[in-house]
């Protein structure tokens, strides 16, 4: 899902930001713009969003301004410290008005009004393009340590592992970085074809497999790159579906 944010206020953009990329972590916000002229440049040169989330009181005016300059095609959720914009709001045909600060169950009510519409206005030939249409899984990813910022795309990941009830990244190039998702989220995030599940403890690529040895009559163990300490196995409940993985199909569940 890509994401327009207008918003004035630093803040309350870094607030909504955190709650987004909690709420769905699939998510990228494409455009992040604080006045009328900005927002209306951006939609004038770019295709639609999947989503804008529109500040109503904006740097050089409001967001109904903007409105009446140019139409908006994508759902908007409007945010604002006033509630007497309401009205105005949902006669732009708006999916919710939420009230700064905006809280995160109060977002998670928004998306779901907005996944209902979809499915209330999506006729059956897009339901069924959206049936065949492959899932957006994440390209990359914000990993904070220290004072250091930086990105680690998807492809760089050798393998994900939990310890001391911390989620960690192991690069190819052997840089192990923290990352803010356990390895549940990273499992749903991460591409099946490319990444797969094989005990509590790893999350690996296909390309970190070095060799693979049957461990017991059920399980493998796996030798990864780089390497680790204690060859993980596949835990039994795993190797039905890790051998079908293997083979380039997708795994049940």
């Amino acid at each position: 899902m890509k994401i327009v944010v207008i918003e004035d206020e630093m803040p309350a953009f870094k607030r909504l930001a955190k709650l987004i990329d909690e709420t769905i972590p699939s998510a990228e916000i494409v455009a992040h713009v604080d006045s009328v002229v900005d927002a209306r440049k951006w939609f004038e040169n770019n295709k639609l969003a999947d989503l804008v989330f529109m500040d109503v009181h904006l740097a050089d005016g409001s967001a109904f301004d903007l409105l009446k300059l140019i139409k908006i095609d994508s759902p908007i959720i409007f945010t604002t410290a006033y509630d007497q914009y309401a009205i105005d709001a949902f006669k732009a045909s708006s999916i919710d008005y939420l009230m700064k600060p905006v809280k995160k169950e109060e977002l998670k009510t928004a998306l779901q009004k907005l996944n209902q519409f979809k499915r209330l206005f999506t006729d059956k030939t897009e339901q069924a393009t959206l049936a065949t249409t492959q899932p957006e899984y994440k390209k990359r990813f914000v990993i904070r340590f220290g004072e250091h910022i930086k990105t680690l795309a998807a492809e760089e990941i050798a393998y994900c592992y939990s310890e001391n009830k911390a989620t960690l990244a192991r690069t190819f190039e052997g840089r192990t970085y923290p990352m803010d998702h356990n390895l549940d989220a990273l499992q749903d995030m991460l591409d099946p074809i490319q990444f797969f599940r094989i005990n509590r403890q790893y999350l690996i690529n296909l390309k970190a497999i070095e060799e693979m040895k049957t461990y017991t009559k059920a399980r493998v163990i796996v030798t990864l790159k780089p390497a680790v300490k204690d060859a993980p196995v596949v835990s039994s409940e795993r190797a039905a579906d890790f051998k079908q993985w293997l083979g380039g199909e997708l795994p049940n569940g």
